[in-house]
């Protein structure tokens, strides 16, 4: 059954682009766009329902805290947990910050016994990737200089995918935690949970996973996946922006320790101690974001009515047409695989153009209306892996179609004439 076309329920991609052309909206990796369903859930519950969530005994808090409480089912069930397991956060970088940091309180003795198995120390491992987004990168480097524990990672191949080979060694009996990708935000490349999940468990390590590009386009189960913790962003699913989400597994939420401190995570407070309440309250301090946790649980609705089986086989069609499309352009070349049935990817295509910067690349996309992502994406070390600075990356979303993808691929094939650097012009 063909997909269906979903873009009239999203206003904003009526507007023209520059010139008067029509929106292109190829930047669905960075931030996708809202559909009508999740616009009107968040300005009914403000104009109807908004009060403060927790707080209070009154009609408005009442039906504010049933309203975020539901929402947090909504997205629970799009990954396959239970509401207990889910944690709003500010963004998934907030998410993967707040395990690194609640491990690097239990490394200082707070959490008591129950908190211990979380502690690092000078010996311990940490394992990442080479192909992390730096959100996944940053806070276990400062968790090992905090802690004395070093830090290590798998490489990856010259097209992005993880070289498994020794990750015998590299994940080994010092191992305390790996966290790592499951689908690049460069490459496209999904990478073998299952595979790193398994040589984790083998060594007693905890795994943390960034769902930000899986999430939006995959049929995600954190449970059926093994993974312990998991972090996602509600605005690249068609949520908005200012919240994401940690998935804990609930006997490890109850046993981590809060790193950040305040109201709504408390049983009592006196002047020389603290006692917390249960996961997820202790990781939620001060007032939540209410409107964007009705947004996101929106958002899971929207997606999981369109169905996830058929999301996913119409971004393996885009990504397939994209992706093939760019490796059939003189001069152009694309950051890791094609792919295929063989070889799965999510709907992105990061491209390198001979003798135009990115930058250029992007602009003259704009001025034909094709909104894209210019830089690094966020992915230092993987563009340096792959021998480039920055890159140009085109990425899809539901409302993507079949003529937005040409279009893109014809206007990148005139990118290098126009500059005088070879190709159509």
């Amino acid at each position: 059954m063909a997909f269906p076309d979903v873009r009239g329920d999203f206003p904003i991609l009526t507007r023209q682009a520059r010139g008067g052309r029509r929106l292109n909206y190829l930047d669905s990796a960075a931030t996708s766009h809202q559909p009508r369903h999740v616009l009107a859930a968040q300005d009914e519950f403000v104009r109807e329902r908004y009060g403060a969530v927790g707080r209070g005994a009154h009609l408005l808090a009442e039906e504010a805290t049933e309203a975020v409480d539901s929402a947090r089912w909504d997205v629970a069930r799009f990954v396959g947990a239970d509401a207990g397991e889910i944690v709003w956060t500010e963004n998934a970088t907030a998410a993967l910050n707040l395990v690194a940091a609640a491990m690097g309180a239990a490394s200082q003795g707070i959490g008591g016994e129950e908190a211990r198995r979380f502690a690092l120390a000078e010996g311990d491992e940490i394992v990442i990737t080479e192909t992390e987004h730096h959100a996944d990168i940053i806070p276990w480097q400062i968790l090992a200089r905090r802690t004395g524990a070093a830090l290590r990672w798998i490489p990856v191949d010259d097209d992005g995918r993880l070289r498994l080979d020794d990750l015998s060694d590299i994940v080994g009996d010092r191992a305390k935690v790996v966290a790592f990708q499951h689908a690049s935000n460069v490459t496209g490349v999904i990478h073998p949970v299952s595979a790193v999940v398994e040589r984790a468990r083998a060594v007693g390590a905890l795994t943390v996973l960034d769902a930000c590009q899986s999430a939006p386009h995959l049929s995600v189960d954190f449970p059926s996946l093994g993974v312990d913790f998991a972090a996602f962003s509600a605005h690249k699913m068609l949520g908005p922006t200012g919240i994401g989400a940690l998935y804990g597994r609930r006997e490890l939420l109850d046993a981590l320790p809060p790193a950040v401190y305040g109201g709504s995570t408390v049983k009592t407070v006196t002047m020389t101690e603290t006692t917390w309440l249960d996961a997820p309250a202790k990781f939620e301090a001060g007032s939540q974001p209410v409107v964007q946790a009705v947004g996101f649980g929106a958002a899971a609705r929207y997606l999981t009515e369109l169905g996830r089986e058929g999301i996913e086989n119409r971004d393996r069609e885009l990504a397939g047409r994209l992706r093939r499309g760019v490796t059939s352009i003189d001069g152009v070349r694309l950051l890791g695989p094609v792919g295929g049935t063989g070889e799965p990817v999510i709907g992105l295509a990061a491209v390198e153009v001979e003798g135009v910067h990115p930058h250029d690349v992007g602009q003259v996309l704009d001025d034909a209306g094709i909104a894209v992502r210019v830089g690094h994406h966020c992915a230092q070390p993987l563009h340096a892996r792959l021998g480039v600075q920055s890159s140009t990356r085109a990425s899809t979303q539901v409302y993507t179609t079949d003529e937005d993808v040409d279009e893109f691929l014809e206007a990148l094939a005139g990118v290098r004439g126009f500059f005088g650097a070879g190709g159509s012009s």
